[in-house]
């Protein structure tokens, strides 16, 4: 069965590495009709609302010119019989998924991408057209974030959070009725995707985990400096609001109705014409940067996740590495060229996976791409320090690609664009 799984993954690549294209979109999209604000937005605190997340994730996916439907897939209120309602609210509502599906040929494999921290499906929009023209491409927003539900966040263990992005998204399988579709998940999104891979194999045909959060443990060389570094008053500062789930997009809301002028300076800065990069065309990060303010200002939900998944410094409570023995299905680590996010820990994993592993460093390849390229998950590390510097000076870098002879990865192409993955 690996070897058959090898194989298939190498034809992909092989017809999949020369496609990356450019964007403008028709779509049709069905979703659930949602309740409007009585104030007009100019009266708010906050200026947004589901009703502007909607819309400015219309705006921003027109520039995808392949086709696509957007779909509040309802998952429910909770798992039949299930004692511990992970994603039920006080009101007993259901809850929905925001999904967008891409036109494909029939016979093309499924392919399902599962954003960051603190992201949403739309951070993908520069992928779409590539993936699409080999793939069913079908993009969610997570739990908790972008245009999906966002229920009151009641769990207080890792065990429940996990639960709480695992279990919805089985739930919304289900609702799909997808089976044997190649997983991919950048980030945090990457975490959540190996830990639904560990509990239900049985659906996914390979796993891609591009710049994947939560891999390796805390060394104990780290675990002395971060002790050293919460003694100061800037660690203990750090430590405090980490502990108090204070997240960026809580300093989004708390500036009110000059949120969106933050968003917009930290989007042109790190992404504009004039930025290091210069990756996004004007029109490009203008809707960016509506779409990212309207989906980090809505209601906390999924984004108080942070400090049951995580200790200060990053460092998952329940890291990947632990259970790799345990791992079933053939998985794919793509990293960026110095990307926080230390590959080491993907190498301890594939150490001992018993299942075929690859791990792809990719390197600069042209302008648009070449941020993720360099940087990977730098920019998402930049982005808390940008709100108060979440984070300390925790940067990993990998010196070589490490490639198994007998095992084809899936694709490099797939996170070449990832400059947008948040």
């Amino acid at each position: 069965m690996n070897l058959f799984r090898s194989r298939v993954s190498s034809s992909i690549v092989s017809t999949m590495a020369e496609e990356l294209g450019s964007s403008a979109s028709t779509a049709t999209s069905s979703s659930l009709a949602k309740t409007r604000s009585f104030w007009p937005s100019i009266l708010r605190w906050i200026p947004t609302s589901t009703d502007h997340v909607i819309a400015a994730e219309k705006r921003l996916l027109s520039l995808v010119k392949t086709p696509y439907v957007v779909e509040q897939v309802n998952i429910g209120s909770g798992p039949p019989g299930s004692k511990t309602r992970w994603f039920r609210s006080k009101s007993d509502e259901p809850r929905f998924i925001n999904t967008v599906t891409f036109q494909s040929k029939e016979d093309s494999p499924t392919l399902v991408m599962v954003h960051g921290y603190g992201a949403s499906q739309g951070f993908f929009f520069r992928n779409f057209d590539a993936l699409a023209s080999r793939f069913k491409i079908i993009a969610i927003d997570q739990l908790g974030w972008g245009g999906s539900s966002r229920p009151d966040f009641t769990c207080k263990s890792t065990e429940e959070t996990e639960a709480w992005f695992i279990d919805s998204f089985e739930e919304w399988r289900k609702a799909k009725n997808l089976s044997n579709f190649i997983l991919l998940g950048h980030s945090f999104g990457g975490y959540v995707a190996a830990k639904y891979a560990l509990k239900h194999p049985e659906h996914v045909q390979q796993l891609i985990l591009v710049g994947p959060a939560g891999v390796s443990s805390e060394s104990d060389s780290k675990s002395e400096w971060l002790t050293r570094f919460r003694a100061t008053w800037k660690g203990a500062v750090l430590n405090h609001l980490w502990e108090s789930n204070f997240t960026p997009q809580k300093a989004i809301r708390g500036l009110g109705p000059w949120g969106p002028d933050m968003v917009r300076r930290y989007t042109t800065a790190r992404f504009g014409a004039y930025s290091t990069v210069g990756v996004l065309a004007g029109e490009e990060c203008k809707l960016l940067t509506d779409y990212s303010y309207h989906t980090f200002a809505a209601k906390a939900s999924g984004e108080l996740c942070l400090k049951y998944i995580f200790s200060f410094g990053a460092f998952a409570r329940k890291p990947l590495v632990q259970s790799a023995p345990e791992w079933k299905v053939p998985t794919t680590f793509i990293y960026g060229f110095h990307d926080w996010m230390n590959y080491e820990g993907a190498q301890q994993a594939r150490q001992l996976m018993k299942v075929p592993c690859e791990i792809i460093r990719v390197p600069k390849v042209s302008l648009f791409l070449s941020y993720f390229e360099i940087y990977g998950n730098q920019n998402w590390m930049q982005l808390i320090e940008y709100y108060f510097i979440l984070f300390s000076q925790m940067t990993g870098r990998a010196p070589s690609i490490h490639r198994q002879p007998n095992w084809v990865p899936f694709s490099c192409v797939l996170c070449l664009s990832d400059v947008y993955f948040t």
